[in-house]
């Protein structure tokens, strides 16, 4: 055989094996030489068959960093509303709990409305986090000249620090505290958020994507944690933009390399916020933007700038900021292991929640719902904690199976 068919054939050889063991670890395989009986991977139908899920390095050794922040939770919901101080306009826009990342839009857009209901040529804002960064944004697209006021950029503010998966009503609200017409307000917040954010899919690293979530459950009636706090009812309103979202779908038992008696999947939207925060920035400068670093110790001092029309985004430190007690600190904190490019999913098993993106694979403790971290103010580390849900997911990759 000529050397250039044989090396064309071992190419082929080659190919071919790889491509059928890739096709068995992402479920495309039917039933093998082995035996005659279909595995459970090949009874799925093909437009439900996935990729290989590569597996992650949980190690202590590739722990490069945990970080803390305190949540602004309001149990009346978001504060978007304005107030006269002295001879200036304060629209107040903040108390977002778990959701600020994924309302951003939507409540700078309201906050927005009343702020240019004057049509003012100069517009302040306070803050420069996920909030503060998109209202700036939405105020120079409605005309004004906007200058950011802030202690910390965005890369050292608290919002830096979220997990950054699309959770519109993530302690949002409680059920019994907010009001008759929060339900449909916050229907309008997340619609507009979830349109902005499709103008930042398919750009250059990835600022906002889709990835693949999955829910395992070592029993399908796994009892719930027992609870030392208070137990309250956080509003669930998911049902209303039921259409955006897709719902989980039970993968059959053994269709998957994950252990467990309950497998779900489904795909959620997600913020690789060090991409995504530096995109913010690039086009708010881009439209003209000035930032001034300053640090207000009460909203008097609000007054005092040039701009008479001021959107004030200062996140948790509103309780401080605008004496509001409402303000309830929800402490998260997140272990960072080291990327790895080809997992490209996310994982919630054993009140452990795990979301690779292109700054670090966070895994964060959840130790069982919403309620974790309620109250809790300490804006410092944890190292057990880390450990613990480090330890947690390399526990769940090794059981799974090759």
């Amino acid at each position: 055989m000529p050397p250039l068919l044989a090396d064309l054939d071992r190419r082929r050889l080659l190919l071919g094996s790889a491509g059928a063991s890739l096709l068995g670890l992402g479920g495309c395989a039917t039933a093998g030489m082995s035996g005659p009986a279909a595995s459970p991977v090949s009874t799925l139908p093909f437009g439900e068959r996935y990729p290989p899920i590569a597996p992650v390095h949980a190690r202590m050794d590739r722990l490069f960093d945990i970080t803390v922040c305190l949540r602004p939770f309001r149990a009346e919901g978001p504060r978007i509303e304005a107030e006269q101080i002295g001879d200036t306009l304060v629209v107040h826009n903040y108390g977002h709990g778990g959701s600020g990342w994924s309302l951003s839009w939507g409540s700078g857009t309201l906050a927005v409305r009343k702020a240019m209901a004057g049509s003012p040529r100069e517009v302040a804002v306070v803050g420069c986090g996920a909030i503060g960064l998109s209202s700036a944004i939405l105020a120079q697209e409605a005309g004004a000249k906007v200058t950011i006021y802030a202690k910390d950029m965005l890369a050292d503010a608290r919002s830096a620090r979220a997990t950054g998966s699309w959770t519109p009503d993530s302690r949002i609200a409680l059920a019994d505290k907010a009001g008759p017409q929060f339900a449909a307000q916050w229907e309008e917040m997340a619609r507009i958020s979830f349109k902005r954010f499709r103008r930042y899919l398919g750009l250059a690293d990835s600022p906002v994507e889709w990835s693949d979530r999955y829910f395992l459950s070592d029993a399908p009636t796994d009892p719930p944690p027992a609870r030392t706090g208070p137990e309250l009812q956080f509003v669930d309103y998911r049902d209303r933009i039921r259409d955006l979202t897709p719902r989980a779908a039970v993968i059959p038992a053994g269709a998957s390399p994950f252990p467990g008696a309950d497998v779900r999947r489904t795909s959620q939207m997600q913020f690789n916020v060090a991409d995504y925060g530096h995109t913010l920035m690039a086009d708010f400068l881009a439209m003209g933007g000035h930032i001034e670093h300053r640090e207000f110790h009460s909203l008097a001092e609000l007054a005092t700038l040039k701009e008479k029309v001021v959107i004030n985004c200062p996140g948790y430190g509103a309780r401080a900021l605008c004496r509001d007690d409402s303000i309830t600190p929800v402490r998260g904190q997140i272990a960072w292991l080291i990327p790895q490019p080809e997992v490209n999913y996310g994982v919630f098993y054993k009140d452990v929640s795990l979301l690779s993106r292109r700054d670090g694979i966070v895994v964060q403790a959840l130790w069982g719902d919403d309620m974790f971290g309620y109250g809790n103010d300490q804006e410092v580390i944890d190292r057990t904690e880390a450990e613990r849900a480090v330890k947690t997911i390399a526990e769940l990759y090794g059981r799974m199976k090759g």
